[in-house]
């Protein structure tokens, strides 16, 4: 055995969030360890990585019992965490991003960059990573993709006994999750113990030897993958079947035009036109840099348009901002909903209604009780899971940080929503509940324009599928007619 977590308790004031957790991980295995948010799962990886201490239990590795009770401490023991948000410093290139905080030095005390470049190209080498970094980019022109592959290299560039990958698919298109299980499986193959946690439970079958799983903060399963399935898994995970790869929708009529863009420029695009209409889920495809989450913000009024209109219900709008945006009855729900979609040290009653706060707001002064009323029955309708209203979202588990941003819009009440990557890092039970909540937005009427990266959901969700590449579009490919194939060889350059 070379990982042992053995009755392992933590607590926070007026909540148990680890009771009892046991594991085990051997060299070579694959270990996934999932649940829904607040199961406990982030809270083990913070105490296996030093950021948080245990209150009772043991962690070993390698037969000896390690502390773990600092960062510092877990990573020269062997442990290493590739963290669901990679830490980027933006003003240094990849090279000193991959090295942060251990610059190895020449004899008279200068840091040693020849050496640091030699290592950085030979990780890339090794792993599989060669072409997708330029290693003097700096941190903040990296794609969610590239801060991961950094995230990763950081990792494994010395004295790695275990490593644990927090969602490390989440950011990443379908090819290059391949990428990521070739990596993984090289790792298996040199002896390390491998902690894998996901939502994406397609990914747990694939990669994994055995399944650990949590719910309440308590082991509630350790299974080998060879002896389970998924909806055995998922029935540990939340006590009842449900279908995580999105709802089967009924056929729409196409009614009024929503969105029309019509040949739409911008640094990243070139003569970009399509609909969408009332009631009408049109999904994006394409791999990273495509151009998808560039176009939404387009849209949004983030990002510069330099050619094209944009109308929506028959009217061109001079979007040049997000309040642009917004009083045109558009609601944008980013991808990276930590920095863009949401003020973390605030509150979630403040996050819910910051799109309407102009109409909750008497001379100036935002009345508690409008904003109570506004926000309470989308919080409801949500299951957000929060101590109160005046809770930090900070502070929230990812699936319900994502739920708040989605409760913003539907007080918002858009014309047109753009969801870029709705249910990224969101545990199956919240996923099949943010499908349905999406699906009956669409059946009200609202225009749904939907980027995901995962193929389940967009084939099961979308009305229609448009996929891009390099700062195009192909034609919408209509439900009855998507297939995973058609969206990859477009994607990829092989078909039209």
């Amino acid at each position: 055995m070379l990982f042992n977590i053995k009755g392992v308790r933590k607590s926070f004031p007026g909540v148990r969030a680890l009771s009892d957790v046991s594991a085990e991980i051997n060299s070579g295995e694959v270990v996934a360890i999932v649940g829904e948010n607040g199961a406990g799962k982030s809270t083990l990886l913070k105490i296996l990585s030093g950021d948080y201490q245990l209150d009772e239990g043991t962690i070993s590795l390698d037969g000896l019992e390690v502390s773990h009770a600092s960062p510092l401490e877990a990573r020269e023991a062997g442990f290493r965490l590739v963290r669901q948000e990679p830490e980027i410093v933006p003003h240094i290139n990849v090279i000193e991003n991959v090295f942060i905080g251990e610059y190895p030095a020449h004899t008279g005390g200068r840091v040693n960059f020849t050496e640091m470049q030699r290592i950085v190209q030979e990780l890339l080498e090794r792993y599989g990573f060669v072409g997708m970094l330029d290693l003097q980019q700096l941190g903040r022109t990296l794609s969610p993709a590239q801060m991961h592959i950094v995230e990763i290299l950081r990792a494994l560039k010395d004295g790695v006994k275990v490593v644990a990958f927090d969602e490390p698919t989440s950011s990443l298109t379908t090819r290059e999750a391949k990428q990521l299980f070739t990596l993984i499986r090289t790792l298996r193959a040199e002896g390390l113990g491998i902690i894998y946690v996901s939502h994406r439970l397609h990914e747990v079958m694939e990669i994994s030897d055995r399944v650990v799983i949590l719910k309440d903060g308590k082991v509630t399963g350790d299974l080998l993958i060879s002896a389970t399935n998924a909806n055995e898994i998922v029935r540990y995970m939340v006590g009842r079947d449900l279908d995580a790869h999105g709802l089967e929708r009924d056929e729409v009529t196409r009614p009024d035009i929503v969105l029309e863009v019509k040949d739409l420029h911008s640094r990243w695009h070139e003569g970009i036109s399509f609909k969408i209409h009332a009631g009408e889920i049109v999904g994006f495809a394409g791999l990273v840099g495509a151009g998808r989450t560039e176009l939404a913000k387009v849209i949004f009024g983030e990002y510069v348009r330099t050619g094209g209109s944009i109308s929506i219900c028959g009217e061109e709008k001079n979007i040049r901002t997000p309040e642009d945006a917004i009083a045109a009855n558009i609601g944008f729900a980013p991808e990276n909903r930590k920095e863009e979609g949401l003020i973390l040290v605030r509150s979630v009653i403040e996050n819910t209604c910051m799109a309407i706060y102009s109409a909750l707001s008497k001379i100036g002064i935002l009345r508690k009780k409008a904003m109570v009323d506004s926000a309470l029955p989308y919080i409801e309708q949500l299951e957000i899971k929060t101590p109160s209203l005046e809770a930090e979202v900070g502070k929230l588990s990812g699936g319900n940080q994502q739920k708040v941003v989605l409760a913003r819009w539907l007080a918002a009440k858009p014309r047109l929503l753009i969801l870029d990557e709705p249910t990224r890092a969101v545990d199956v039970g919240a996923k099949a509940e943010i499908y349905r909540l999406i699906d009956d937005l669409a059946r009200k009427g609202m225009a749904i324009m939907m980027i995901s990266s995962e193929m389940p959901e967009l084939l099961s969700m979308s009305d229609r599928i448009i996929v891009m590449r390099d700062g195009k579009i192909s034609d919408p490919i209509e439900k009855k007619d998507a297939t995973e194939e058609n969206i990859v060889n477009f994607a990829l350059g092989a078909g039209t």
